[in-house]
């Protein structure tokens, strides 16, 4: 067990970092494949700007031809762009012809803008490979410095940004589940350890009564000797506590058995003992008995046990009943317990399965999860909440494989 939850844990943990390491990368991947889609569409304007520029060095335009270019190329252009000559040198600080879209204080002077824009043609120069202008004999004219538009600079650091919150998200998911992980194991341990003393409370509690019975009856060898089977039967049931905690944690060995038969003997078992409990309660069976399953014995008696135990406690009034139901369904087997118990929220339903829940004040919450994990773990089989209407009663559903 220990081995399986360690191996489990250290699962979901690889699981984890492979699903985080998988976003990002995948994010990171993605964003820079769209960044440089769309450097490469900026710099195709830029090109476009540049064969313009080279149309109109090389060839009589009228000013029509001028206003058309100067509108729907340069007019788009939402990136950085410096406009120079063949050796570097500013064409103009007039905004829109010698320089688009580059910010700067209006508080320089023109000296101080000047250097400020000989300094931004170095930091272009090394973000892009400037684009030249020509003559149709290759001689350049002037070059083009350009920049990334804030929608690519803010891409860049987008899937950085993503991965420090994936990292942040699984941190939290990790830190989140290992507390559910330690407080569903702290209930389970308290919850194990509590039904273990309520196991063993009910024979010793029966012997302790047994054993008063025979110091009164000691002179009378028939009560003695009806005495000594119920002490026997005890002591049986508390060899068959042994082996139902031996079995959990492993797989238990499963034979032919009838669920009528099995269940018949709980009853018998807690009839001769609901007076020492306080309870006027008649626990009744019907079904076929000739329906059989693959159980293992002592642990379908616990989940039989557990879900009388559990109808007792939800019985409030003075006449309780319990009826336990067998029948065939198709390939199934279906056994409904119904109570005329305190009933269970509809809200609730799936929640009394889970290790610690109770609405008792002194509960263990344990009893119904173990019984789920015996019939769906170990018996392939089902169990839930059927029905429950409160102050009416409760009607638990087991379903088993014929």
């Amino acid at each position: 067990m220990k081995i399986s939850g360690g191996l489990s844990s250290l699962n979901l943990k690889l699981a984890l970092v492979i699903v985080g390491a998988a976003i990002s990368f995948g994010t990171l991947y993605y964003t820079q494949n769209l960044v440089e889609k769309l450097q490469q569409r900026e710099k195709e304007i830029v090109q476009l700007y540049a064969n313009s520029l080279e149309f109109v060095a090389n060839t009589e335009t009228s000013n029509s031809d001028l206003t058309f270019i100067f509108q729907n190329i340069i007019q788009r252009i939402d990136f950085p762009l410096i406009l120079t000559d063949s050796k570097d040198q500013i064409i103009s600080t007039t905004p829109g012809t010698g320089y688009k879209n580059i910010e700067h204080a209006l508080t320089l002077t023109a000296a101080e803008f000047k250097k400020f824009l000989e300094q931004k043609i170095k930091e272009l120069g090394q973000l892009h490979p400037p684009i030249t202008v020509k003559t149709p004999d290759g001689i350049i004219l002037q070059k083009i410095y350009y920049g990334d538009s804030h929608i690519i600079q803010q891409l860049r650091y987008y899937p950085y940004l993503q991965i420090i919150f994936a990292f942040l998200f699984i941190t939290l998911a990790y830190a989140s589940f290992s507390y559910i992980k330690k407080s569903e194991q702290s209930n389970i341990w308290v919850g194990l350890s509590k039904e273990t003393a309520h196991q063993l409370g009910t024979p010793i509690s029966s012997l302790m009564g047994w054993n008063e019975i025979l110091k009164i009856n000691y002179n009378n060898p028939e009560r003695v000797l009806d005495t000594s089977n119920e002490i026997e039967n005890d002591l049986h049931r508390l060899n068959k506590i042994t082996k139902r905690f031996s079995k959990i944690g492993s797989k238990p060995e499963l034979q032919d058995y009838s669920p009528y038969e099995i269940i018949s003997n709980v009853i018998n078992y807690f009839q001769k003992r609901l007076p020492q409990l306080g309870k006027n309660v008649i626990i009744t069976l019907e079904g076929n008995r000739k329906l059989t399953s693959k159980l293992n014995v002592e642990l379908f008696e616990w989940v039989s046990e557990n879900l009388i135990k559990n109808a007792l406690d939800a019985i409030e009034t003075k006449d309780g009943k319990i009826h336990f139901n067998i029948a065939a369904y198709k390939k199934n087997i279906e056994i409904e317990v119904a109570d005329n118990g305190k009933g269970i929220d509809y809200k609730r339903w799936k929640d009394v399965f889970r290790p610690g829940y109770s609405t008792k004040r002194r509960g263990w919450g344990l009893g119904l999860s173990l019984s789920k994990r015996i019939i769906e773990d170990y018996h392939n089989g089902k169990i839930f909440v059927v029905q429950s209407i409160i102050n009416e009663g409760t009607t638990f559903k087991i379903i088993l494989k014929r």
